[in-house]
């Protein structure tokens, strides 16, 4: 669970309750599934890129782009034009296929309509994907998917801040049986493959982290659920 006492994204410093550290930690999956799903969905923009080489502790997460050569010879919009939006258009448009069905199905095709069993479960939750805005064909789409999970993770915050213990938990293994049954299916292929594709340092890092955050989140949600820590008072 390293990921979640290194971020940027914890609020304080020094000895912590158990409730401190809960709340912290569930700060810290929302932020990064929602930056995981932004990142992945979009080519990243100034502003954005700015945020992350600002903050250390989010550049952290970056290691190998901190130190890229290419980050010291041009500034953010020379880099993001000629560099990473290539990159980018190579790893998530052309030539690798980010969607679930693909890697699932055994004629390796992409289910685009109603059949999709991600979309279906997507309809029972109400999670709506527009797939024009988000560019994306289909909502089993890598970045729909984290995305979803960004959505859950902010629901179950909102369930332990309401005291409302028994949805925080139902929460729980809800993420925990999406990732088990879904994100981890296939996820983990796709990323290791964009590490290998990948031409700057910027979308190797992405995918390492978007992969061990994934195996740490679902160990944490195994441990919260065993432990019954859903049940404490945030």
């Amino acid at each position: 669970m390293w990921l979640y006492y290194t971020s940027t994204i914890i609020l304080h410093e020094g000895t912590q309750s158990m409730n401190d550290d809960l709340r912290q930690e569930q700060t810290a999956r929302i932020n990064l599934y929602a930056l995981i799903s932004r990142l992945t969905m979009n080519e990243v923009d100034e502003g954005l890129l700015k945020s992350i080489e600002e903050d250390e502790n989010m550049l952290s997460f970056f290691p190998t782009y901190k130190g890229w050569d290419k980050r010291k010879k041009f500034d953010r919009k020379e880099l993001i034009e000629q560099y990473l939006n290539v990159d980018f258009t190579n790893l998530f448009l052309l030539h690798l296929i980010p969607y679930e069905s693909f890697y699932t199905r055994e004629d390796q095709m992409m289910e685009t309509g109603g059949d999709n069993e991600v979309q279906a479960l997507f309809n029972d939750f109400d999670f709506r994907v527009e797939l024009d805005k988000a560019r994306v064909m289909s909502a089993d789409h890598i970045g729909v998917e984290f995305e979803f999970m960004y959505k859950l993770a902010e629901a179950q915050m909102k369930a332990f801040e309401d005291k409302d213990f028994e949805t925080a938990c139902e929460l729980a293994r809800i993420q925990q049986d999406f990732l088990r049954e879904h994100l981890l299916e296939w996820a983990p292929l796709f990323l290791i493959n964009v590490k290998s594709e990948a031409s700057t340092a910027f979308y190797f890092d992405l995918a390492d982290l978007a992969l061990e955050f994934m195996l740490s989140d679902y160990e944490y949600l195994s441990q919260l659920i065993t432990d019954g820590k859903c049940n404490y008072d945030v």
